[in-house]
């Protein structure tokens, strides 16, 4: 027996999302539009269901514009052909499956002159089911943009819009690497592309060669690949040089954080070492007396057993809000690694040399480790760039002057 739920405009089916018929009739039905007002009326509609269409806002596109136009109603060929295919995508509209945690996400990401779009999809089986769709128009500074840039914008803000789905898991994302590997290839990024950096590093994902994009050669791989001439990003270039080896850095970073290597240095750390192994061999937390012998950071340690846990073999902790509405898994960070995290969340152009709250914060997303408050209170208290930028923060005393009073108007005891 199929099992349906009607939600005001969709119906919710035992594997999926789809529009409601009898709701879209009236889409279906909708007569031609005489003015900007009617217009509007049937665009505010058919954004309702935007994530069952893909690329949504090309399609609209034109009618979006007739909207903005400041002259006289004209309906165009191409305002009728895009009324029409609006209507017809949204009658035809696919079955929206519901996520699945056990399954991994699959992003594709493309970009045209006038918009980007994305969908977000999963394995199921030996088919690629779709969950959602996303569009976006482009504003008249970012249409300036050259392929790469497009491509990356794309690509952040798909991410950015699946967050929800994306953070704190591993995805796949289908798209034109050599833009990717292009954005990363800045020694000291700042401006846009630094900010693009810093929020693809909260994600993590694998970049798969999507069949059909062109590539250059190798070397090309150093190189902007657009092949057109953009001033952003020639002069992106010229002020921040590039790294001919970065490629090989991108593709050795995560070998350096897979978990056999940070759970060996997990074992290597005398204040993880006892609580990990015996994570490892049992689930029972140890006896004080047990615990007695071991370091104050073991004993500190040890007090948060409950909320450590395990995920292929390395060790983590569970943070929950005060009110208990979000949460999040930090990894138990070795001391041999707390510098190398200090200098990203801090030192590097993603960083920012930004205070301790905010640095604190940026840590704690993804990290925990004994003392963590205190060592990044002394990272920044002794970071020089800081220093010489932004000064001491005691204000200059002023001069000691003379004061003036008549005779015994104060008196000083000495006992």
């Amino acid at each position: 027996m199929l099992n349906v739920k009607d939600h005001m405009f969709r119906m919710e089916l035992a594997d999926g999302v789809k529009t409601d018929p009898e709701k879209t009739k009236a889409v279906a039905d909708w007569p031609r539009p005489e003015t900007v007002h009617d217009l509007r009326s049937f665009l505010g509609l058919c954004t309702y269901y935007r994530r069952f269409v893909r690329n949504f806002s090309a399609i609209a596109r034109p009618l979006h514009k007739l909207t903005e136009a400041r002259s006289n109603f004209n309906w165009t060929k191409e305002c009728e052909k895009s009324f029409n295919s609006l209507k017809q995508a949204l009658i035809t509209s696919p079955v929206l499956t519901y996520p699945r945690t056990d399954k991994e996400f699959i992003l594709d990401t493309d970009a045209s002159n006038e918009g980007i779009g994305a969908v977000l999809s999963q394995k199921i089986g030996n088919e690629e089911c779709v969950i959602a769709y996303f569009s976006k128009s482009l504003g008249k500074p970012e249409r300036n943009y050259c392929v790469t840039r497009k491509e990356l914008l794309a690509i952040v803000k798909s991410i950015e819009h699946f967050h929800h789905y994306l953070y704190g898991r591993k995805f796949l994302l289908r798209t034109d690497h050599a833009s990717l590997r292009w954005l990363l290839n800045f020694r000291e990024p700042e401006g846009q592309i630094a900010r693009w950096i810093q929020r693809l590093q909260e994600y993590d994902f694998e970049i798969q060669h999507r069949k059909g994009t062109s590539h250059g050669n190798a070397d090309a791989l150093s190189r902007r690949p657009c092949k057109e001439s953009c001033k952003h990003c020639t002069n992106a270039e010229k002020k921040f040089g590039m790294e001919t080896d970065i490629s090989v850095k991108a593709l050795t970073t995560e070998d350096a954080w897979s978990s056999s290597e940070v759970q060996k240095a997990q074992l290597e750390d005398p204040a993880i070492r006892p609580i990990l192994e015996r994570k490892l061999n049992s689930e029972d937390r140890p006896s004080w007396q047990e615990i007695a012998p071991e370091s104050p950071a073991t004993k500190r340690y040890w007090a948060l057993w409950d909320s450590l846990d395990l995920k292929n073999g390395v060790l983590y902790r569970k943070w929950e809000s005060d009110d208990g509405s979000s949460s999040r898994w930090q990894l138990i960070l070795p001391k041999s690694r707390i510098q190398e995290i200090l200098r990203e969340t801090h030192d590097s152009a993603s960083g920012g040399h930004f205070g301790v709250m905010k640095t604190l914060s940026k840590t704690r997303e993804r990290f925990y480790w004994d003392r963590l408050r205190a060592d990044v209170e002394k990272w920044c208290r002794e970071c020089h760039a800081c220093g010489a930028r932004k000064g001491p923060k005691t204000r200059t005393k002023g001069r000691l002057q003379r004061y003036n009073v008549a005779p015994f108007e104060r008196m000083a005891l000495i006992f």
